[in-house]
């Protein structure tokens, strides 16, 4: 009965929330798993989201419009929407998903205890950028370079999986590893300089910019004919050789869920930041017959989805 009433109770006045995101997806997720905790939006919830694209100055506008809305809480989803909150200092309580290192970025204290008015979820951990060059090493036995591939520009965190990327690379007889540097705009230079590098390869870091251009970004991948790995699946939807990462609707709704304990008067400083448990191999065959490569047939069968 007391679990009802604090229900009751909790939605009895319109609460306010704010999404900042590169897509539309995460507030449709968003409101999907509140509705089905009870916020109708309308009734008592009202949703006030901004769709940045990835662009780092328009991240910053858009974070000081919501925070000037003072919403009950803030939904940030990539490393610039959540960079860009941050660095209002803002004491709204605010969950976070898709942020690659919220330690290292100071978000949060730690993930048993953020410790402040920040938790969340994060799809991506250190070692995941050893298992990308593992993967990529495996799919095409003669890479000797790679470059990584993600926006440079502040927000955008690499060193996360820089150190495990390197110890592999060096394990695997990988040459040398190039990345972009400067503003967004290097991403293209430094995908179309490995075309002229014999046996070389991409791996691509989670990033707002290249996954809102994911279509266009691939295509210039294939006309460089380069091997490459992604972080998420709908890359290879889009064409991609291979992705190796989370699901991203399940764990948008787990970081929806923690909104609605917000919502309800959680503190986030005692909400746990969860980590990853699982994530899905997918392969394109089909991009892969586009480069020439014969896909072992181990790394076939460990494949979750074979496109193609």
């Amino acid at each position: 009965m007391l679990a009802n009433a604090d229900r009751a109770s909790a939605q009895d006045r319109v609460r306010r929330v704010g999404v900042l995101s590169l897509d539309t997806r995460a507030r449709n997720v968003l409101e999907t798993i509140l509705k089905e905790k009870g916020w109708i939006v309308g009734q008592n919830l009202q949703i006030d989201s901004r769709v940045t694209g990835g662009d780092t100055d328009l991240s910053r506008t858009y974070a000081r419009e919501l925070l000037a809305l003072h919403p009950d809480v803030l939904f940030a989803v990539s490393n610039t929407s959540m960079a860009a909150l941050h660095a209002e200092h803002s004491n709204i309580p605010t969950v976070f998903a898709f942020v690659s290192d919220p330690v290292g970025m100071h978000y949060v204290e730690s993930f048993s205890r953020p410790g402040g008015n920040v938790t969340g979820f994060t799809p991506f951990e250190p070692s995941l950028g050893g298992k990308w060059v593992s993967l990529l090493k495996e799919a095409a036995p003669n890479v000797e370079h790679i470059g990584i591939v993600y926006n440079p520009e502040p927000g955008n965190n690499s060193s996360a999986f820089r150190k495990s990327i390197d110890e592999v690379a060096s394990k695997l007889g990988i040459v040398s590893v190039e990345t972009p540097s400067g503003d967004s705009s290097d991403i293209d230079r430094l995908i179309r300089s490995l075309k002229n590098e014999p046996n070389s390869g991409l791996v691509f870091l989670p990033d707002a910019i290249t996954s809102v251009r994911r279509v266009e970004i691939t295509a210039l991948v294939a006309r460089c004919s380069l091997p490459t790995i992604y972080p998420f699946r709908f890359f290879c939807e889009a064409g991609g050789l291979m992705s190796y990462g989370v699901e991203i609707d399940k764990y948008l709704a787990g970081a929806a869920s923690y909104v609605d304990r917000i919502l309800r008067g959680a503190n986030p400083a005692e909400l746990p930041v969860q980590a990853p448990t699982e994530f899905e191999l997918v392969v394109n065959q089909k991009a892969a017959r586009q480069l020439g490569l014969q896909l072992p047939p181990l790394l076939v069968a460990q494949a979750d989805e074979v496109i193609e």
